[in-house]
């Protein structure tokens, strides 16, 4: 196997990292909104929460993408 096709199989295998993110912010959201629809009264306290495991989740994904580049250009 050349080295050019091995760059690019890592970069596609450092990428499946998003599969999880994916499933994980649509969980996230999914259960923001059932428990605003439960409670719509303490919305805005769930919402913090939720913003920051917005931002811990999207973070993974934007490591997950910078390994991959890491991979294809380092």
């Amino acid at each position: 196997m050349e080295a050019e096709a091995a760059k690019f199989i890592g970069a596609g295998l450092a990428m499946f990292a998003l599969l999880g993110v994916g499933i994980g912010l649509g969980n996230l959201f999914s259960g923001l909104y059932q428990a605003a629809s439960r409670n719509p009264a303490a919305l805005n306290s769930y919402k913090t929460f939720v913003f920051i495991g917005f931002a811990l989740t999207e973070a993974t994904g934007l490591f997950a993408l910078v390994i991959a580049f890491l991979i294809l250009f380092g």
